[in-house]
């Protein structure tokens, strides 16, 4: 039997257990996956301690894995047993060996993008292309400030953002962290911890702020980001690495400058099929292109799954961490 992650209640890594699991018969639109890698998102983190809800549990956390398709189930089209084909939606249930999911939600994997490198940059890949091509689409010449440059969508999105001619200031924790940055195409680094990030951005960009600031962070970056902004400027909040934000006064958005505030997820920017393709297509195509490459920092085994959360709580992760399936 197929074994994997199973989490019974909510709580710590610890909660994260590894068992054996049923493979359950497949439903209309339904196809089994092997996985051969899957990926680890801090959106992960947030489904295992209670922050965004889970349908039920038990269950099986993951939202992002690649493999090989291995059964059909009844009214699947366009797919084909043995096709390698990578997802990053939900439901949940990427943390396994073998899942099932709706054959709707997978892609097909070209075949010189490998396994690992699909589980370390669908979600966070597919991330990068709607904040930095639809949330806020950027132009060349721009400056952008990206939190967190040195994590993974950090990375990904740093090297689209170079190749399209942006210049990005990206804030990161550590000496060693501002090096790999600036090796994946950050033009500009802020320590966080030791510089003040608002006087920093506003000496790089003439006093003049930003135009748009990503901020997978949260809460501890919030009030900074938006001091960061020019007027009618567009804050992109994306992620809560150091808890929720607090609610927002719609006044101090005026007097900062008019600004904007948006909280997008993947989820809502890949709902329809189409919107899936192109995402997807337009991740591979700029990989394919040698402009965009996985940096993959740290690798687990599937069942060491709470040794990758605690890690990345702790952010000493860099780049992606990919959970290896023994085969």
């Amino acid at each position: 039997m197929p074994h994997a992650i199973c989490m019974h209640e909510h709580g710590g890594p610890e909660v994260l257990r590894w068992e054996e699991i049923d493979a359950r018969p497949l439903e209309r639109g339904e196809i089994r996956v092997r996985h051969e890698a899957v990926g680890l998102n801090y959106i992960d983190v947030y489904h295992r301690t209670g922050l965004y809800p889970v349908p039920a549990l038990p269950c099986v956390p993951g939202l992002e894995g690649a493999g090989e398709v291995i059964e059909l189930g009844p009214e699947v089209n366009g797919l084909e047993i043995g096709d390698r084909v990578a997802y990053a939606s939900p439901p949940l249930g990427a943390y396994a060996e073998e899942r099932t999911l709706p054959a709707d939600r997978v892609v097909r994997l070209p075949e010189e993008i490998p396994a690992e490198t699909a589980a370390a940059l669908m979600l966070q890949g597919m991330t990068a292309e709607y904040l930095i091509r639809r949330t806020y689409p950027c132009r060349e010449g721009e400056t952008v400030l990206l939190h967190a440059a040195a994590g993974g969508v950090g990375l990904i999105a740093s090297q689209w953002l170079h190749a399209l001619g942006v210049e990005v200031i990206g804030t990161v924790g550590s000496p060693a962290k501002a090096e790999l940055a600036r090796a994946h195409g950050c033009t500009h680094t802020i320590l966080y911890r030791e510089e003040d990030v608002v006087a920093k951005v506003r000496d790089l960009t003439g006093g003049r702020g930003v135009p748009v600031v990503y901020d997978s962070v949260g809460r501890a970056t919030w009030e900074a980001s938006l001091d960061c902004l020019r007027p009618r400027g567009v804050m992109v909040s994306f992620g809560n690495a150091s808890g929720p934000v607090e609610p927002v006064n719609l006044g101090e958005l005026s007097q900062k400058g008019s600004l904007f505030v948006t909280r997008p997820t993947l989820m809502h920017y890949t709902a329809e099929r189409s919107e899936l393709e192109a995402s997807a297509g337009a991740l591979f195509d700029v990989v394919r292109s040698g402009k965009v490459h996985a940096h993959i920092g740290q690798r687990f085994p599937l069942r060491e799954a709470a040794a990758a959360h605690r890690a990345l709580e702790a952010r000493e992760t860099v780049g992606s961490t990919v959970l290896t399936v023994d085969r």
